[in-house]
């Protein structure tokens, strides 16, 4: 098992950047592949990033392509999101998660996540 803690999301004006951290417990953390998701209000949790279990491997959502970077720190059980010119429409809870079993083609779904943090806020204002 793992346990995800989720941290530095806040109130941004758009065009910002923001760094969210997600540190993890346990000694296996760099046997998950890790993803991010966020929910905005009303809608349904969706696909923001993952990486696979070295850090070689990124998959990116094309809405936040190109201006989110995720990384990890495996020897600091950490993965990062970095959010540079971030817009209106990534309001959002941000939710990091693991699992041990995805493949290429179940990374991007949420259900195939079985551990998940509790999230964390962004909030970009106009």
């Amino acid at each position: 098992q793992v346990q995800l803690v989720e941290s530095g999301g806040g109130l941004v004006q758009a065009g910002d950047s923001l760094r969210l951290s997600c540190a993890a417990s346990g000694r296996t953390f760099s046997s998950y592949r890790m993803g991010w998701f966020r929910q905005a209000p009303g809608k349904e949790r969706e696909f923001v990033t993952a990486i696979n279990r070295s850090g070689t491997m990124t998959y990116y959502a094309d809405s936040v392509k190109g201006r989110f970077t995720i990384s990890r720190d495996n020897a600091k059980n950490t993965v990062y999101l970095q959010m540079n010119s971030l817009k209106p429409e990534d309001t959002a809870v941000y939710y990091c998660a693991a699992d041990q079993r995805l493949t290429i083609t179940t990374i991007r779904d949420s259900h195939e996540y079985d551990y998940w943090g509790q999230g964390t806020q962004v909030t970009v204002s106009s």
